[in-house]
């Protein structure tokens, strides 16, 4: 039996055994995925033991992708820039790589959606972990990138750290009065915790996209504020869950799993 598994805590909501098993039946594999929850301060002996134990490969979430990164012994550009690992896999070697699919699963499902191209004009908003994670890929993909927060000298710290990869600028909150772009993400948590961000109104217009990558049922805060203001193309995180799953997927087996019937049963739970 093939063993990998999804660390977090807590885990047991996750939708990755569900995802995974689905990608699984595609390519004809029998395969055991496992939610595992370490106690916080315990990550390392539970990673060591999965994988001293047959374990091959592990997607890993809050709050250890940080712990992950200090666990691998080799890591991808992506993980490096990300300061964070989501993916390890056991190497034939014996060696464990460190990847992060977090930015190029949003990337995939922007482009799924249709709402990036070269030289797009894009707002991220947030500078913890899930924005640092998706910022190389996003510049990378010719987008013009700005980043805000509230604590501007976060993203001031962000924007130097990645000039040289392609345009990306910052500003504070206050300096995006009257500012326009053809994407706006958020990356913050203000969605999880129900809470409105304190951002101008004049972000907002009608052709503007609207992407939280966080989900749930329903408008999240985020897209519910955006809504209000007349905007009409409301995504959430759903196919960013998705697609960085599937290219952890691609990892492990070297095959990239199809999307379509996963996206398509997800998005019934959570709209």
């Amino acid at each position: 039996m093939i063993k990998f598994a999804v660390f977090g805590n807590p885990i047991y909501h996750s939708k990755s055994p569900f995802i995974y098993n689905v990608f699984a039946k595609q390519i004809g594999i029998n395969c055991d995925y496992q939610c595992i929850c370490p106690p916080i301060n315990s990550f390392n002996n539970a990673i060591s033991d999965f994988f001293a134990k047959g374990g091959l490969g592990a997607n890993i979430t809050l709050p250890f992708k940080q712990e992950a990164l200090s666990f691998a012994n080799k890591f991808s550009e992506r993980a490096l820039s990300a300061g964070a690992v989501n993916t390890l896999k056991k190497n034939k070697d014996g060696k464990i790589f460190g990847d992060n699919t977090d930015g190029i699963g949003l990337l995939s499902d922007l482009k799924r959606l249709s709402i990036i191209n070269a030289n797009s004009n894009v707002l991220l908003i947030g500078a913890g972990g899930a924005a640092r994670g998706v910022i190389l890929p996003l510049m990378l993909s010719g987008a013009i990138l700005t980043i805000t927060n509230r604590t501007i000298s976060k993203v001031e710290k962000l924007t130097y750290q990645f000039q040289s990869n392609g345009n990306i600028s910052f500003c504070s909150f206050s300096e995006l009065n009257n500012k326009k772009f053809d994407l706006i993400i958020n990356a913050t948590s203000s969605s999880l915790n129900n809470q409105t961000l304190l951002l101008p109104n004049s972000l907002i217009h009608k052709k503007i996209y609207c992407y939280d990558m966080f989900y749930q049922k329903g408008l999240t805060s985020f897209l519910f504020w955006c809504k209000q203001l007349g905007a009409h193309n409301l995504f959430n995180g759903l196919g960013m869950l998705v697609y960085q799953a599937a290219h952890s997927f691609h990892l492990w087996h070297g095959i990239m799993p199809k999307v379509n019937d996963i996206l398509f049963y997800l998005n019934k739970e959570y709209i």
